[in-house]
């Protein structure tokens, strides 16, 4: 008889045998996921504090949204773009009464509405701003993480994702994040610069939030030098910090108004890849037909899941909660941090949290306390070595949040 451990390392086995080696999971197998909790194929429970990187925000396998999911997906699912569909145009009405710009643009993945964002910047460039041919330049804040397609990358200074992959793409610079001087240097040096696309926080980078007056002070400059300000808020929008996007900054009452808002992660809430472009007329239409597009872009199916997976988050108050939760989490993650000297550092906001462990980040031992979270009931995974993203779906409750805070407190113990 097949154990349910032999169970899981033929999963793994298998895996490593026909697949390919180009990530490395936590060693353990998922079979099912509710809410905030995941189980493995021998029915262990998990607390899940990664959310497949803040893509299902409003909790696994929301049942509205799989209701809606099957119930389109039995009508109809794709067209491609050869035609209308009935559903395209209701969806891109709801993001703009959502998010209030002229117009959307419907990808799949994140990747792909960056470049998405990317080929627009240029092409207002040269149509509006009256850059010269082939003379764009989009700056990029280092210690990006924007995807990894072979423009994306060009701009990323991560020697992990760049080595072994060139020849890049020109037109690419990049500034330190959260450094004003050193961006508007780089405005006042080069007329041809076409936009600034920035994360509002570092997600990957291990939660790094900037300085209060940073993204403010960046739209300002923006404005001055005439280059479009354009937010990726894959990671940090639709709920996550404690707001709808974190380029509303402190829950809604101070909004800035990036030119350009890329969407994705938890916009599907997790069933199925979406993202989206957000602009206005001036940027969105100087991309004519033929010039991009995507044959799964804007499908039914994806519209009709998208919908209900933003009426969730708005009609639940999940940004509410994520503000709520976020700060009972980090005050609990000090207050273990002043016990055990391991955490260096606890960062974030909202429910997008990382603790910093007291090694550097060549160290395997962030990697070991994961795994002992991982034995005692809770699922996270270290960045960039030494850091550890924590970030629940937003639906958690505060005595979830005493539970989880107890298994990380347990695990750390174990290292001390």
């Amino acid at each position: 008889m097949t154990t349910t451990t032999t169970l899981a390392q033929e999963f793994i086995e298998k895996e490593d045998k026909y697949g390919a080696h180009n990530y490395h999971p936590l060693p353990v197998v998922l079979a099912r996921g509710e809410g905030v909790y995941v189980w493995d194929v021998a029915g262990k429970k998990y607390f899940d504090f990664l959310s497949a990187y803040s893509s299902v925000n409003q909790g696994h396998c929301h049942p509205r949204i799989l209701k809606a999911m099957t119930d389109q997906a039995a009508t109809l699912t794709l067209t491609s773009r050869a035609f209308h569909n009935n559903l395209l145009a209701v969806f891109e009405e709801h993001l703009h009464q959502i998010f209030g710009y002229d117009k959307a643009l419907p990808m799949n993945s994140g990747v792909e509405a960056v470049e998405t964002a990317m080929k627009l910047c240029r092409k207002w460039a040269y149509e509006v701003k009256g850059v010269a041919a082939n003379q764009a330049t989009i700056i990029f804040a280092k210690d990006n993480f924007h995807g990894r397609t072979l423009s994306v990358i060009s701009a990323s200074n991560d020697p992990v994702s760049r080595i072994g992959f060139g020849p890049y793409m020109n037109g690419m610079d990049a500034v330190p994040y959260n450094d004003l001087v050193a961006l508007e240097a780089k405005f006042a040096a080069n007329p041809n610069i076409a936009a600034f696309i920035v994360e509002p926080i570092q997600g990957e980078a291990g939660v790094v939030v900037p300085d209060a007056d940073y993204l403010p002070t960046v739209a300002k400059l923006c404005k001055q030098y005439n280059v479009l300000f354009v937010a990726d808020e894959i990671q940090s929008g639709l709920g996550r910090t404690g707001q709808l996007l974190e380029t509303y900054l402190d829950g809604g009452d101070t909004k800035l108004r990036p030119d350009i808002i890329i969407l994705g992660k938890a916009l599907s809430g997790g069933f199925m890849p979406v993202s989206a472009v957000l602009a206005d007329d001036e940027i969105m239409l100087t991309i004519k037909p033929g010039e991009h597009g995507s044959t799964y872009g804007g499908n039914p199916l994806a519209c009709a899941v998208a919908m209900e997976s933003l009426k969730i988050l708005i009609e639940e108050e999940l940004p509410q909660n994520a503000y709520k939760m976020g700060k009972l989490f980090r005050a609990g993650l000090e207050a273990i941090a002043k016990k055990n000297s391991l955490i260096q550092l606890v960062r974030g906001k909202g429910l997008l949290n990382a603790i910093v462990i007291n090694s550097d980040e060549h160290s395997s031992l962030a990697w070991d306390i994961c795994m002992k979270m991982r034995d005692y009931g809770l699922l996270a995974k270290p960045t960039h070595g030494n850091k550890i993203r924590l970030a629940p779906p937003l639906v958690i409750t505060e005595e979830q949040i005493g539970e989880s805070l107890a298994i990380i407190e347990k695990a750390l113990s174990e290292f001390s």
